[in-house]
C-alpha cells in the first residue's frame, strides 16, 4: 500500500532562517541614541537640573478591570481567551496569572467560535506569502496554553520546527512541569535547519523525544495540558502549517477527553503500535457541555467505518467537506450516495494528487456533484466534514486507506450547530478562493 506523504514542497514548508540586522544599522542606531543623550545633558544644565519627581500613582489609581464570562457560543466571538491552567470551568472568571510571554492577556488571536469548553482557530493564508507577517497565528495560542502548564503537559506531533512552541515547552520544563514528547521519525531524522533547531531546543531543556521507528507515519497534531486541555486538529507544529497551509486547531476544556487522549499518548511512548493497541479505547463518546462529542483513533478505532456510519445516519440535507487527501472509497461512495438521494453536496480537493485514478474527485466530478480543487498556492491541508451544518467531522484523519489502517491519527465528531456554522464559514473561504483560481 502507498504512502500518502505530506507533501512539504506543496505544503508550503520549506524553512528559512529570518533575516536578521545588519551590523551597520546596529551602528547607526548607537550613534544616535548617543546624540540624543548629549542633548538632554545640555538641557538639564541650562535649566538647573532635572525636574522635580512626580509623587507615584497609588495602585488604586488605575481602573479595575472586569473579566466578563464567555459568550454563548457564536461565529462572533469577544477576543477574551479562557486561561487554561484554571481548573474551574472556564464559564467562572478566575484572577489573571502572572503574565507570561505572550500572556492571555496580550493575545490578539480571535477564536472563529468559542463555547465555554472549546475554542476553534482557522489559519488565514495569504497570497502572495509574506514572511514577515508570520506572527499571532495559531503557534501563539499555543505558546499560551503551554505557558498556563502547571503539572503536565504531552506533545504529539508530525512536524515540528516552531521556535516559539519549542521555547515555551522549554519554560514548561524549567518550572518544574512533566513535559514529553512524541513525533515521527522522519522529523527527528530530518536535516533542515529549523526543525533540528526547534528539536535541539527541546532536547537541551532535558525533554525526552521518543519518536515511532517505523514505516507508517505518527500523524497526531495534539497537546494535553495538565489532565484538562487537549489542543488538536490538522495543524503540525510548523511554520509552514500555521501561516501557509489552510488548517485548525480545536482546544477543548474536558478531563475525560484530555484522559483519553493521554492514554493514547501513553500507548505511543510505549512502543505500542498496530494489533497491540487497546482497541476497546479507540474509540470514545462522551457528553461535554451537553454536546455529544465522539473520539477515534487509528490505526485499530476502525475510524473510517465511524465516518461511513456517521454520514449514513446524520446527514439529511447537506454535505460540505475539505479533503487534503481523499482516497477512501467506502468514505466517497456515502458521500455519492448522499447525493444520489437529493441532498446538497459541495466539497473542494487539496490540488495535489486529486486528478489520479486513486482519488474520489474524478469519481464526484463525473457523478455530477459540486466539487473543486483548492486555490492556494501552497495546500489546503484540511480534513473536514460538515454534515446538515450541525456535526463536524474533522482531526488529522485524511481521508485515506493508509490513515484508517496504518498511521497514527485522532478524529473527532461533535454535534453542536455553532461549532458547525464556524467550520461551514470556513468552508465557504476555502470554497470561494477555490472558484477564484484561474486554474480552476
Amino acid at each position: 500500500m502507498s504512502q500518502e506523504p505530506e507533501q512539504p514542497q506543496r505544503a508550503g514548508q520549506s524553512r528559512r532562517r529570518a533575516p536578521t540586522p545588519r551590523r551597520g544599522s546596529l551602528l547607526y542606531g548607537l550613534v544616535a541614541i548617543v546624540a540624543i543623550a548629549v542633548v538632554i545633558g545640555a538641557v538639564l544644565l541650562l535649566t538647573g537640573g532635572a525636574p522635580a519627581a512626580q509623587p507615584a500613582p497609588t495602585a488604586t489609581s488605575a481602573p479595575t478591570a472586569t473579566v466578563p464570562g464567555p459568550p454563548t457560543p457564536t461565529a462572533v466571538p469577544t477576543p477574551e481567551v479562557p486561561t487554561p491552567s484554571a481548573v474551574t470551568p472556564a464559564a467562572t472568571a478566575q484572577p489573571a496569572a502572572t503574565p507570561v510571554t505572550p500572556s492571555a492577556s496580550t493575545l490578539v488571536l480571535t477564536p472563529a467560535v468559542r463555547s465555554d469548553w472549546y475554542e476553534v482557530y482557522f489559519t488565514s493564508p495569504k497570497t502572495p506569502d509574506d514572511q514577515k507577517a508570520h506572527r499571532g497565528g495559531i503557534d501563539q495560542r499555543l505558546v499560551v496554553l503551554y505557558d498556563s502548564a502547571q503539572r503536565t503537559l504531552d506533545v504529539a506531533v508530525y512536524d515540528f520546527d516552531l521556535a516559539s512552541v519549542a521555547d515555551a515547552m522549554a519554560r514548561a520544563k524549567a518550572r518544574g512541569v512533566r513535559v514529553r514528547m512524541y513525533t515521527d521519525s522522519d522529523t527527528v531524522a530530518s536535516k533542515d535547519e529549523k526543525v533540528r533547531a526547534a528539536l535541539q531546543t527541546v532536547r537541551k531543556a532535558g525533554i525526552a523525544i521518543g519518536e515511532d521507528k517505523r514505516q507508517s507515519i505518527m500523524h497526531h497534531k495534539f497537546s494535553v495540558v495538565d489532565g484538562e486541555w487537549v489542543a488538536t486538529g490538522s495543524m503540525n507544529y510548523t511554520d509552514g502549517d500555521a501561516y501557509r497551509l489552510n488548517n485548525w486547531t480545536g482546544i477543548f476544556h474536558s478531563r475525560d477527553l484530555a484522559a483519553a487522549y493521554t492514554f493514547e499518548f501513553e500507548q505511543l511512548i510505549a512502543g505500542k503500535t498496530g494489533s497491540e493497541r487497546d482497541k476497546a479505547r479507540s474509540r470514545a463518546s462522551f457528553t461535554i457541555g451537553g454536546t455529544p462529542v465522539q473520539l477515534c483513533f487509528s490505526p485499530r478505532g476502525s475510524c473510517a467505518s465511524l465516518i461511513v456510519d456517521t454520514v449514513k445516519r446524520e446527514a439529511k440535507t447537506s454535505i460540505y467537506f475539505l479533503a487534503f487527501s481523499f482516497t477512501h472509497d467506502a468514505i466517497g461512495a456515502s458521500i455519492i450516495d448522499k447525493a444520489k438521494a437529493g441532498l446538497r453536496v459541495s466539497g473542494v480537493f487539496e490540488r495535489t494528487g486529486s486528478q489520479t485514478a486513486f482519488s474520489e474527485y474524478p469519481k464526484m466530478k463525473k457523478q455530477g456533484l459540486d466539487v473543486y480543487l483548492d486555490g492556494n498556492p501552497y495546500a489546503m491541508h484540511h480534513k473536514v466534514i460538515v454534515l446538515d451544518e450541525r456535526v463536524v467531522v474533522a482531526g488529522s484523519f485524511n481521508f485515506s486507506n493508509n490513515a484508517d489502517q496504518d498511521n497514527d491519527e485522532n478524529l473527532l465528531i461533535v454535534d453542536d450547530a455553532a461549532y458547525a456554522r464556524a467550520f461551514k464559514a470556513e468552508f465557504d473561504r476555502v470554497l470561494d478562493v477555490a472558484k477564484r483560481s484561474p486554474q480552476q
